[in-house]
């Protein structure tokens, strides 16, 4: 089969896909922890192509041993994980977990708790949940499926996840492991690469140009070009990888409740 790169009918969600299975592509035997559509079908992509080492779950208490389709029942089993044993997994650190975002700020650091003041909200959230312990013991990356001034921001109302730059302010005992890998949204590649670790542009989506994405950034946004007007492209998926998304983790097309067709 070949796997040359194409652009034939390759959708906005199929670049995510392929982009959030290269956020887990050199990380080896580790428990791939995603949580949602787009990040399940990434760490599954990654796990049948770029690290076949990967330990991957059904999201709720099966630790798998073959990769099944989006939400179908597993067909092999390795291990169980139920829930007072996730902490473990957490307090040892072989784990990359992507999560969502409500807010994510300049800074690195990631809001799921609440919107407005603390003590009287505007809209209260899931609560902080397991984002302190993820940041500060796992490698974490986020998915954003729409990204937009309200969800970047330049600073968040709630520390959920914690950044760099305040973990380092607490300490080594929240420094040592903290390890923000890849932001991951309908329109880029970001990181937490930029000057005193904030948020920088790795790559741009095809057809996404920087003006766009600045446009829907609530903060400022590093870029590691010669002018700062524009960044490298993000891949297209292999014909391999399409294969992979659409006929044998995706049939049913749920990435595209994410990231629609017109996106």
């Amino acid at each position: 089969m070949s796997t040359s790169q194409t652009s034939t009918q390759v959708t906005r969600a199929d670049v995510c896909a392929a982009a959030v299975a290269d956020a887990f592509a050199e990380d080896g035997e580790i428990f791939g922890s995603p949580m949602g559509i787009m990040p399940m079908l990434g760490v599954r992509l990654a796990k049948l192509t770029s690290n076949p080492d990967l330990v991957i779950s059904d999201g709720e208490s099966l630790f798998l041993g073959g990769v099944p389709p989006l939400f179908a029942t597993a067909d092999v089993v390795e291990g169980w994980i139920p829930f007072r044993k996730v902490f473990d997994v957490v307090a040892h650190g072989k784990r990359h977990v992507m999560m969502g975002a409500t807010q994510i700020d300049r800074h690195g650091n990631q809001n799921i708790s609440a919107i407005g003041d603390f003590d009287r909200p505007k809209r209260q959230l899931l609560g902080s949940r397991g984002a302190p312990g993820n940041t500060v013991n796992n490698r974490t990356s986020y998915w954003v499926p729409r990204h937009s001034p309200r969800v970047f921001v330049e600073q968040v109302d709630v520390v959920s996840g914690v950044g760099p730059a305040r973990a380092k302010a607490a300490g080594p005992a929240a420094a040592r492991f903290n390890d923000i890998h890849r932001v991951v949204t309908n329109l880029a590649v970001l990181d937490v690469g930029g000057p005193g670790d904030t948020l920088r542009v790795r790559s741009l989506h095809p057809g996404v140009t920087l003006e766009q994405v600045r446009e829907a950034t609530g903060c400022e946004l590093a870029v590691d070009s010669p002018d700062a007007r524009t960044a490298p492209e993000t891949r297209l998926p292999t014909d391999e990888e399409l294969v992979i998304i659409r006929e044998v983790l995706d049939p049913k097309g749920l990435r595209f409740k994410e990231v629609p067709h017109d996106a």
